[in-house]
């Protein structure tokens, strides 16, 4: 069941990662519910000056921040975002997320006072590079919550699934709910399966908005075994003539990629066997054994590697021919070799190091595989630079002949890959992010272009590249849909059933008809067409009677019987009760309440107590120990629960006040005469002297069995038609279609092969049982 939902704005606010790379954060607003993407930090940056912008928004209204993954740029300044801002949500990321996120922050912190110690750079704005401590590190992370990929966690209306993003280990997509609306943000992906990481997933369900990073624009990727030929190809000839490969990456991510990339080429060339390569970081060791326990989220060959039961299984992540290095103080550089270092950005560290100590030597090279953000020295380089600056002393330049080549792993969709997958995703509003204007701008206008055509219909796709400190308002209109739960939904099922049993009736006699008279003319072949075009209407109009409980942007209808089982509500029964004295024998009470309803259901009369019910809704109680003479102490109860109760209740206090003056009452008490269609009236005393009137039933009331036959057979009669047959009082045959069904009315039972066609007899003979007799003995039978 759905009701049209007022228009509702969606809103996105960039705080970092907007028209740039780096820094990434987004915060996004729908029925105030608020949700930050990414806490990242500028590398080319440093100090407050590599935050995002979070002065320019109020953090505490923030419910939720969902990290994508562990690199600096999307991660690195969640400690401060939980330390040292007035953010009170909680965070979730991955758990590879998680375990290599405190080893790279604990780094991150050692660097960053390294660096702020030994340098006066002016992007810090005067302030230390440290944005906070290792105390602070600690406290966030035993706040952070871990989420298992394809597992939908649900917090304060909030729905959130994350999905293999490829990228890095850990990495993923997020597909967020919000009141009904669906947003996809898929922070750094890839498309192409690599070594070690499957491709992102693309989820089954439509999302209504998706936020995508845009870093290659329109540019598109080299093949990936053309990239690894010409990687080695350029190794093993710098190698060849004495010199020295420096490989800047991060310490988690492409690195890995790399280092499965080169043991496989050193164990298939012997006479590079003797060379060292080597994996140059202060958390070499810590890394690897991450990714030796994460395997299971690897792709199938590295799951079917390290779940092998072959005698000679071993971790894909346990390397014959790299060597693992913590510090430089341990490397003895004589000859050549490879050292995949640390940063990637060659903004300080391992890396940074080595490229100052082998930029004056034209046998050397540096080999970048990473995306190079502008503003670092890694995109500095790229224009080969004669010269570049000291780390430890930016007066002093230091001579650059070594060669440098650009072999993009970084593991971003190129134009094409991101085309076809915003195609698969098929969402109508597109958000564009992590990306430097140009690019982003060309990728806009190529998705333009392509959904040029959908432009002003119902599938048109809007694209949107905001800058960071813009609001982005996205006007939401959907449909509210609410679950019909428990014995309404068996209810509504069960209708449903029927309906379809009735609609295949139909056909076959449609059918039938047919192939019976192949001469009747066309216009009573649309009669019959327009028959079952009203019956879809029909079905289509189903009427549901429930309670609506809403409970985070979910609403559910439930009859009031299941909605403690449904919600955390209870109910409560309110009765009402009314005292009267009624001057008037319980015999002559009985049968005033006989005249009037029919029947009525004596549920006790002894020698304390008289009660009654009449239609299982009115309840009558006489005292008979506070009774004196003819006058009764009578309680009358009720439920309130609807407006035929009350209704009913005033009809019964009406005729209890009325029975002294009736004139009914007046005849039935005198003995003087007596017509046949008065009741016959017999007198007695009781042992205290009081005259007991005892009242025969008449015609006028009459509920014999057979009569009650009678009238449950007359409303069968009314709804099946001539498909009731054999109706001798006792037995009848109810034919619809190629189902039959046999009433016995001594038990009121009903035996049928279809139990559709059985549920809709047994329920209109419990509605003519209440009909014939209220609360009969028949009635309780069905």
């Amino acid at each position: 069941m759905a009701t049209v939902d007022s228009t509702d704005d969606f809103k996105f606010t960039g705080l970092g990662g907007c028209n740039e790379v780096g820094r990434s954060c987004h915060i996004i607003e729908y029925k105030n519910k608020v949700i930050m993407l990414d806490a990242g930090v500028h590398p080319g940056l440093s100090g407050l000056n590599s935050l995002p912008f979070y002065d320019e928004y109020d953090l505490s209204k923030v419910d939720l921040l969902l990290v994508s993954h562990f690199h600096l740029d999307h991660a690195a300044s969640l400690p401060y975002v939980m330390q040292h801002t007035n953010f009170r949500g909680r965070v979730f990321m991955t758990h590879a997320t998680k375990a290599i996120y405190r080893w790279l922050l604990t780094d991150f912190v050692r660097v960053t006072s390294l660096s702020s110690n030994t340098s006066n750079d002016p992007n810090s704005g005067g302030t230390s590079a440290n944005l906070y401590t290792d105390e602070d590190l600690m406290k966030s992370f035993d706040r952070i919550e871990t989420v298992d990929f394809h597992s939908t966690m649900e917090l304060d209306g909030i729905r959130f699934t994350a999905y293999h993003a490829g990228h890095v280990l850990g990495a993923c997509l997020y597909l967020i709910e919000i009141g009904g609306l669906k947003a996809l943000f898929t922070g750094d992906y890839s498309r192409e399966e690599n070594r070690h990481l499957p491709v992102a997933e693309v989820p089954s369900v439509k999302p209504d908005i998706l936020i995508t990073e845009s870093t290659f624009g329109t540019a598109t990727h080299e093949p990936r075994m053309e990239k690894e030929n010409r990687m080695t190809r350029i190794i093993h000839s710098t190698l060849s003539k004495g010199g020295r490969v420096l490989m800047p990456v991060f310490a988690l991510g492409t690195a890995q990629e790399l280092l499965l990339i080169l043991e496989e080429y050193w164990s298939q060339n012997k006479d590079l066997q003797n060379i060292d390569v080597y994996f140059a970081s202060s958390l070499a060791r810590k890394c690897l054994a991450v990714y030796q326990t994460y395997t299971n989220i690897m792709n199938d060959k590295i799951r079917s590697m390290a779940s092998s039961s072959s005698y000679d299984r071993k971790n894909p992540f346990t390397f014959k021919y790299i060597k693992t290095l913590k510090s430089l103080d341990r490397f003895q550089d004589f000859g050549p070799s490879v050292v995949i270092a640390s940063p990637g950005m060659l903004q300080s560290g391992f890396s940074r190091q080595l490229l100052e100590k082998w930029a004056p030597d034209p046998k050397n090279t540096v080999l970048m595989t990473g995306y190079s953000v502008e503003g670092t020295m890694a995109k500095d380089l790229l224009i080969e630079p004669p010269t570049i600056p000291s780390v430890n002393n930016p007066e002093m330049t230091i001579t650059r002949r070594l060669s440098i080549e650009e072999i993009s792993f970084a593991a971003h969709v190129d134009f094409q890959q991101n085309a076809e997958f915003i195609g698969e995703v098929n969402a109508p509003r597109i958000i564009l992010v992590h990306g430097d204007s140009i690019p982003m701008g060309r990728l806009k206008s190529a998705l333009l272009s392509k959904y040029a055509n959908r432009k002003g219909t119902d599938q048109e796709v809007k694209v949107f590249n905001p800058r960071n400190g813009d609001e982005l308002k996205i006007a939401i209109k959907g449909l509210k849909v609410a679950k019909v739960l428990g014995a309404l939904a068996e209810e509504q099922i069960g209708a449903e059933e029927e309906e379809e049993e009735k609609d295949e009736d139909m056909k076959d006699t449609t059918e039938e008809k047919e192939n019976g008279n192949k001469t009747e003319d066309s216009e009573n072949h649309e009669d019959d067409k327009q028959e079952d075009d009203d019956f879809e209407v029909f079905k289509s109009k189903q009427v549901l009677s429930g309670v609506i409980v809403s409970k985070d942007f979910d609403l559910n209808i439930v009859q009031l019987q299941d909605l403690h089982e449904y919600s955390q509500l209870a109910t409560s029964i309110v009765k009402s009760k009314i005292d009267l004295i009624i001057n008037a024998h319980i015999s002559l009470i009985e049968w005033h309440l006989q005249q009037m309803f029919g029947y009525i259901n004596v549920a006790n009369d002894d020698e304390d107590e008289w009660e009654c019910v009449i239609m299982d809704i009115i309840s009558i109680l006489i005292d008979r120990s506070k009774s004196k003479g003819s006058s009764n102490y009578v309680t009358v109860e009720w439920v309130n629960d609807n407006l035929m109760a009350d209704s009913l209740a005033d009809s019964v206090v009406a005729i209890l006040y009325s029975i002294d003056s009736s004139p009914a009452s007046v005849k039935i008490s005198s003995s003087s005469h007596s017509h046949d269609h008065e009741k016959p009236v017999k007198k007695e005393e009781d042992s205290n002297g009081n005259t007991e009137i005892t009242i025969e039933k008449s015609g006028h009331m009459n509920t014999d069995i057979n009569d009650r036959k009678y009238r449950i057979s007359t409303l069968l009669k009314a709804q099946f038609g001539d498909a009731l047959k054999g109706n001798d009082m006792t037995n009848a045959q109810i034919a619809f279609g190629k189902n039959e069904a046999t009433i016995n009315y001594n038990s009121l039972t009903v035996t049928c092969n279809s139990k559709v066609l059985k549920d809709r007899i047994e329920n209109i003979i419990k509605r003519a049982c209440g009909l014939a007799a209220p609360l009969s003995q028949f009635e309780k039978s069905v």
